[in-house]
């Protein structure tokens, strides 16, 4: 067992486990049918959908890495500069596409393409979303688990010696958001995740002003310190396509980056599906953006915080720093350190839930989501003449599979470097070919299913091309030749801008010199 836990640490984690598990349990109760188990029978506030969305998309490793960002050698808090585009964006969607979500019913942005397009791109986007999916969620799963591995000690997480530790700690966190949303569906995991949002949000605050109180002179002297360092530094105005932050890849790059990830990916959008009505969903979603900065601004400053602490008055860590891993850097240790060396018994406790709350949160997100494409855009396509009962059930069978599959990718990468420090940016390589198509479903339909699909592809084939020459290991002379060739690696917040470029540009160009003969929908 961890020995920096008591047993009124422990107690905590296993009543929230046991707590978070029933809860899910429980509002999820009373599934008839596949409404029910993929849309929550479309009668949930949409306050708690807002807030689900923030929690969906803020998993352990960003509530952990988000503070290295301030605390590191040369770091400030230039991300928020970031958000400034993911409000933006939250903003837009809200307007624009939330009345397209809710005419009707449906249960994914991807049968919008169907409706407009033709299936093919409705089945192109599908795999696409299922494939990048499950490796970036397996991934961010597998990250995670090494604080957390940490933060629970060996003896927890490898189940009393049966597996490795960061085996068990993935089985642990995937069976244990699988028990809930496989019973509750959409339903639970949303609901519970209004609650973690609760939890990671009191832990973050809790730092900001505990760590102070450690600190002669207080906030003053910390806020002072932190001036005086350049860690409060958060606006960038020289234009780059490589880091560090700027504010135009917050403004441009978070903002198509947001669209494609609250507005063309499964992950956000069944949340937004799941509303009453398009002033629910539109509500949500304006929730979701006045959280979202302030969130992420208590964990930037959560690092300045911790660098006054370690680094501006001299206090010494107790762990020393593990060696950095693959898809996690040493200084990613600074706020599980903390936690367990710094805070008081019991408040230990609690900052830990904080952590396990965002782990299982996104968790369950992916699951859900996962199971509701490969159910609802193929297999409900594909099986005919089955009622309601038959899909409910393999709507379940669904969900166990995929959990499985994040298990299963996440042990898998575990040694292969090049996808793990992908962990941040696997979702761009298809974010921009989704959120072109839908462009095109939308606004621009009569440039047809062939072409759409084959911009699809090629933004697909462009951003990998982009992505790996610089990333790929133990190939020097590759990363020597791109940085040569093109000045230096593209940054992750452009990366939906090119790929959304691509797929448009691409399109038209196919429409042009390759026109179809088939009639283009209008409905």
């Amino acid at each position: 067992m961890n020995g920096y836990f008591n047993f009124g640490d422990w107690l905590v984690i296993i009543l929230y486990l046991g707590g978070i598990v029933g809860l899910g349990m429980w509002f999820g109760r009373d599934q008839r049918n596949t409404r029910d188990y993929f849309l929550g029978s479309r009668n949930i506030p949409w306050w708690g959908i807002g807030v689900s969305i923030v929690a969906a998309e803020t998993s352990a490793l960003t509530i952990i890495g988000v503070p290295t960002y301030a605390f590191a050698e040369g770091g400030n808090i230039m991300f928020i500069q970031m958000i400034v585009g993911y409000v933006i964006a939250r903003l837009i969607l809200a307007v624009v596409m939330v009345p397209h979500y809710l005419r009707g019913e449906i249960y994914s942005p991807y049968q919008l393409l169907e409706q407009h397009l033709g299936v093919g791109p409705r089945r192109l986007a599908g795999v696409l979303f299922l494939i990048l999916e499950t490796m970036a969620a397996g991934v961010r799963v597998f990250v995670a688990c090494i604080p957390i591995r940490l933060m629970l000690g060996t003896q927890v997480c490898s189940l009393g010696g049966l597996v490795d530790p960061i085996l068990g700690a993935i089985l642990i966190f995937v069976g244990l958001s699988l028990l809930y949303t496989y019973i509750g569906g959409v339903k639970a995991v949303i609901w519970t995740d209004a609650v973690q949002f609760g939890l990671f949000l009191a832990g973050g605050l809790f730092a900001l002003f505990y760590i102070p109180s450690l600190i002669d002179g207080g906030w003053t002297a910390a806020i002072a310190k932190g001036t005086e360092a350049g860690k409060l530094v958060w606006l960038n105005t020289h234009f780059t396509f490589s880091a560090p932050f700027n504010i135009w890849m917050g403004v441009i790059g978070g903002t198509v980056m947001v669209l494609s990830s609250h507005g063309a990916e499964q992950l956000i959008v069944q949340r937004v599906l799941a509303c009453g009505s398009v002033s629910d969903g539109r509500k949500a979603l304006c929730l979701s953006a006045v959280l979202i900065f302030p969130l992420f601004l208590i964990f930037l400053l959560v690092g300045v915080m911790l660098w006054v602490y370690y680094r501006g008055t001299g206090h010494v860590l107790q762990i020393p720093l593990p060696e950095a891993r693959p898809g996690i850097k040493s200084n990613d240790f600074i706020f599980p350190i903390f936690m367990m060396t710094e805070v008081p018994h019991l408040l230990k406790g609690c900052l830990i839930v904080a952590i396990l709350s965002a782990a299982m949160s996104s968790i369950s997100s992916a699951i859900t989501a996962l199971a509701s494409v490969s159910t609802m855009d193929f297999v409900k396509q594909i099986v005919k003449g089955r009622d309601e009962e038959y899909f409910l059930k393999f709507s379940k069978y669904s969900t166990v599979f995929w959990a499985a599959m994040l298990v299963l990718t996440a042990w898998l990468t575990r040694e292969v470097t090049f996808v793990l420090n992908a962990a941040f940016s696997l979702r761009g390589l298809t974010a921009g070919a989704l959120l072109g198509s839908l462009i095109i479903a939308l606004f621009w339909r009569r440039l047809g299913p062939r072409a759409t699909m084959v911009g699809m592809v090629a933004s697909f084939v462009v951003m990998n091309l982009i992505y790996w020459p610089p990333n790929i290991p133990n190939a020097p002379a590759l990363h020597e030749w791109w940085m040569k060739t093109f000045g230096g690696e593209v940054f992750w917040p452009w990366f939906t801008l090119i790929g959304t470029s691509v797929t448009l540009g691409v399109a038209w160009a196919t429409k042009a010199i390759w026109p179809e003969t088939k009639a283009v929908r209008n409905n």
